[in-house]
């Protein structure tokens, strides 16, 4: 499968991608890895059972907000909240180590959560996710550009900044998603709230 797919409006990094059979194998075992490979589509699977590029781009619907809906699917009980928030905090746990998981620790939360919306922002293109408000113990961020916006996307993003300010050492995390592209609102707003 080509990585630049020119019919796609929407494309994900093969950063996001990599945590997702990870994700699968970890939490229900190699026949659980086995069991998502075949009920994937024939795009993904394309994609999955090769070594995916981390600096690669690939179709997001194809790649990532399907294969999402057959982990809700198989594993959730058709729960697409908790199988793409699930996995959003898993991928922050992938994407967070080493050097960056000190640059996480360390940083003022602040600081971190804006450039926590630059890590989603590289992630995803195009769009474009801006930082409304932050204070001491919380924040406010909107993606205001996304062609393809899904539930699952929301619902891993959300999961990610969550697990994102954990790392951080932030206590009782708490993400809502009061406006969303996918109700045809001019953007997904996210509320975060953290002690």
């Amino acid at each position: 499968m080509e990585e630049e797919e020119k019919n796609s409006k929407m494309q994900v990094s093969g950063k996001a991608l990599i945590p997702m059979p990870k994700f699968v194998t970890k939490n229900f075992g190699k026949e659980g890895l086995k069991s998502w490979l075949e009920a994937i589509s024939v795009e993904a699977h394309r994609v999955f059972i090769f070594p995916i590029k981390q600096t690669g781009w690939y179709p997001l619907h194809d790649t990532l907000t399907k294969p999402t809906a057959n982990i809700a699917q198989l594993f959730y009980n058709w729960d697409l909240k908790a199988a793409a928030w699930e996995l959003g905090r898993f991928s922050a746990d992938c994407g967070l180590k080493n050097v960056y998981k000190l640059f996480v620790k360390l940083g003022p939360t602040e600081f971190f959560f804006n450039k926590s919306t630059e890590f989603l922002s590289s992630y995803y293109r195009p769009s474009a996710i801006n930082i409304v408000e932050v204070t001491e113990n919380s924040g406010i961020f909107r993606i205001t550009e996304f062609p393809e916006m899904d539930k699952a996307v929301e619902y891993r993003i959300a999961g990610w900044v969550q697990r994102a300010l954990e790392i951080n050492g932030r206590k009782n995390v708490t993400v809502e998603i009061p406006k969303s592209l996918t109700d045809f609102k001019h953007y997904s707003e996210f509320r975060v709230s953290w002690e």
